[in-house]
């Protein structure tokens, strides 16, 4: 990665984590293609955020909000989405092999051709 693109990315996370507690990301929040492998997200109101493409390899994203959230083609492999809510989410094509979904909302998420290799799903996932 350029030392552009690294600056960039390191602005974008860092403004993740200074929002103000009360408030949220929203659909104009854009971290398409984002680095963020081994970040600590967890708990982030991340709604409706465009997450195309990102590189969230080894996350912690425990707790996170990602209702309608666009991670289709995101590496999400070996992250960790316990308790994470995915209700509506957009992850066709997405990298989750080795990703931990306990107790993870996947109602209306969108799973086409995502990779669930050795994903830890939830109890209440259909066919587990």
């Amino acid at each position: 990665m350029s030392e552009d693109g690294f600056q960039q990315t390191a602005r974008r996370y860092a403004a993740l984590r200074d929002m103000d507690p009360s408030g949220r990301a929203d659909r104009d929040t854009d971290l398409r293609r984002a680095e963020l492998a081994g970040a600590d997200l967890s708990g982030l109101d991340l709604r409706r955020a465009n997450l195309y493409a990102a590189d969230l390899q080894g996350a912690n994203l425990s707790e996170a909000i990602l209702v309608k959230a666009h991670l289709s083609e995101a590496n999400l492999s070996g992250a960790n989405l316990t308790g994470a809510d995915l209700r509506g989410a957009n992850l066709m094509a997405a990298n989750l092999s080795g990703a931990d979904l306990t107790g993870a909302h996947l109602q209306a998420a969108i799973l086409t051709g995502a990779n669930l290799e050795e994903t830890v799903l939830p109890q209440d996932f259909p066919g587990t």
